[in-house]
């Protein structure tokens, strides 16, 4: 994984803060910490070595869009970076939902995944989303306070939400989408925030009042960086100009999302594959070098773990996206320690019912946003989307869904 390989001692510096300067005031909480970790690898370790048959899985990878109107929310797209294609255009999460627990700045969109139920007629158009703090001192908090408290109201700097609405509504047109750049939504959306393009602007700049902001925050931002500026200016098609280039740099690059089946990886070793360890391999049967390594791994379960999450993800390197919503289906974590526990896995807040395993995002990413090697970048081993089996219909429009990310 080119991005995620990156980040060198930077991050082992982080790592270590992760334990320093969270735990220095308590080492019984260190303690508590590494007891739950030997508990999980217990309480898991057979079903590592369980021989089951493969899930199904539709793998994500990313494009530049042929054709902009792709991504447009009418067009139910499937995409990373940029600005969230909204599926309910008007109610918008608002509030806390917005920003990251730990620094309370607005969240910034990662990914959705468009993914309908057919057989439910209230999810004949579902999207999930993804948002999270770009700071890595807010993710290794946020992960860090689960695995010692677990409490009821964590403190969260990536969130995921659910939205599905069915065939006939106020939104779209219920006929079959032309797919041609042709569909119009049927009612306009909400205005959104004219710094990042994602929330909605429900704060009004007091002078002009034509610019549109989500939180103080941005609009002190904005104000500062250019707005103080043009606040008295006329001409509106300048203000926007402007606004849209300080926009561009606060999302990450703009991506289509396109999905392949899994399997049609897996058919075939290419002759240069064949001096590399972590080369493609037929699905159900590992080559002799892969073989071998696993083999090796037998006594250090991270290591071993790994091998087999490298084996998989080496059939097709540039996969961003792993998706099998099922019942029975399982992560593919990178390392054996950090996974979440079964038992830990929460009901769905809004219905009570059993949440499952969607999809997972790899930190292959992380390349494609470009995020750098700086003390406070990203890193990540996975983050692991859980949503409720039913995929239940609650009043409100957007509905927080359970998100796992595991560290190296």
């Amino acid at each position: 994984m080119e991005g995620a390989s990156a980040k060198g001692d930077s991050m082992e510096e982080l790592k270590g803060l992760r334990i320093s300067s969270l735990d220095s005031d308590s080492e019984e909480d260190a303690a508590v910490v590494e007891e739950n970790r030997k508990a999980v690898d217990v309480e898991e370790e057979d079903d590592e070595d369980e021989d089951e048959d493969l899930e199904p899985v539709m793998l994500g990878f990313l494009e530049k869009p042929e054709h902009p109107w792709s991504l447009l929310r009418q067009s139910f797209p499937s995409k990373a970076g940029g600005a969230p294609a909204w599926l309910d255009p008007v109610n918008l999460p608002t509030g806390r939902h917005c920003v990251c627990d730990i620094c309370g700045k607005p969240l910034r969109f990662v990914l959705q995944v468009y993914a309908p139920i057919t057989e439910k007629e209230s999810a004949y158009h579902r999207t999930l989303f993804v948002f999270m703090c770009p700071k890595m001192s807010c993710l290794l908090r946020d992960q860090h306070e689960q695995w010692k408290h677990k409490p009821e109201q964590p403190s969260r700097s990536v969130k995921v939400f659910r939205c599905q609405v069915p065939l006939s509504n106020p939104f779209y047109s219920s006929e079959h989408s032309k797919n041609d750049g042709t569909d119009r939504p049927s009612s306009p959306g909400a205005v959104l925030c004219d710094r990042c393009g994602t929330w909605k602007g429900d704060k009004l700049c007091g002078r002009c009042k034509k610019v549109h902001y989500c939180s103080e925050r941005h609009q002190r931002k904005d104000w500062k960086s250019v707005h103080k500026y043009e606040c008295r200016q006329v001409d509106n098609s300048l203000q926007l100009s402007n606004a849209g280039s300080i926009l561009t740099k606060k999302l990450w690059p703009e991506y289509e999302i396109v999905d392949e089946d899994e399997g049609e990886f897996g058919a075939k070793v290419t002759d240069d594959s064949q001096n590399n360890a972590m080369s493609l391999v037929s699905r159900g049967k590992a080559d002799d070098s892969m073989d071998s390594i696993i083999d090796g791994f037998k006594m250090d379960i991270d290591k071993r773990t790994f091998a087999i999450f490298e084996e998989r993800r080496s059939r097709a390197p540039d996969q961003v996206l792993r998706y099998c919503r099922s019942s029975t289906a399982k992560p593919l974590w990178p390392m054996f320690s950090g996974r979440l526990p079964k038992a830990d896995i929460p009901s769905c807040k809004h219905c009570g019912g059993r949440m499952i395993f969607e999809f997972q995002i790899l930190s292959t990413l992380l390349y494609y946003f470009g995020v750098d090697n700086g003390r406070d970048s990203l890193d990540w081993a996975t983050i692991v989307v859980y949503t409720c089996e039913s995929s239940c219909d609650a009043s409100v429009a957007y509905k927080e869904e359970f998100v796992w990310v595991q560290l190296y």
